[in-house]
């Protein structure tokens, strides 16, 4: 199995996500147009499908990426009020209609989720020095249209994506995550009594 992130996980892919997730981005680059943070997602995932994806799957790997044009549909789309079919049309140009076979999406309420994300890059920002909260600075306006794109993408996309909207503890929620996962596999779950 092969797991990378988004943005990131290639040497160019890193670089992009400085840009990005950096808080400092905004004072420094004078702002970030939401077209240029588009492109700039594409081209870090044009990058892990040339450096990634793709020989990973030609090897008969499983790839595991956390975030994919999705979350580009909510962000950029929704979020930055690009549009669900500029997204979508920026996909099929870079990535040549490259969809995964299963997303998981995890939905869990808004206002927790936020508040969740917040708290472990404050952590993050405490630990490493690095400070990724670009993104968590936005009003709740953005994630009220994020949240709800991510909703509609479900249900456009049933077949691929699975919804877990949940509140409940890691524990309950990888549970659930791994019988989606196996079911999806083929995999029959063992008694390890």
């Amino acid at each position: 199995m092969v797991s990378l992130r988004q943005p990131g996980g290639t040497a160019l892919g890193d670089r992009i996500r400085g840009v990005l997730l950096d808080s400092k981005s905004e004072a420094e680059l004078g702002g970030i147009a939401p077209e240029a943070e588009m492109a700039l997602m594409f081209a870090d995932r044009a990058q892990s499908l040339k450096q990634i994806i793709h020989p990973a799957l030609a090897e008969g790997k499983i790839v595991l990426c956390d975030r994919y044009t999705d979350s580009s549909e909510a962000y950029q789309g929704a979020g930055r009020g690009l549009g669900s079919e500029r997204i979508r049309a920026m996909h099929e140009a870079v990535c040549h209609g490259f969809q995964p076979e299963l997303t998981i999406l995890l939905l869990p309420p808004l206002a927790g989720s936020l508040a969740r994300a917040r708290r472990r890059n404050e952590r993050h920002v405490k630990r490493s020095g690095a400070d990724e909260n670009r993104f968590e600075r936005e009003g709740d306006a953005f994630y009220e249209r994020v949240y709800a794109q991510y909703g509609e993408i479900a249900r456009r996309d049933a077949a691929r994506v699975v919804a877990i909207e949940d509140e409940a503890g890691i524990e309950e929620i990888a549970g659930k995550v791994w019988d989606v996962v196996s079911g999806r596999l083929g995999i029959q779950a063992t008694n390890s009594q």
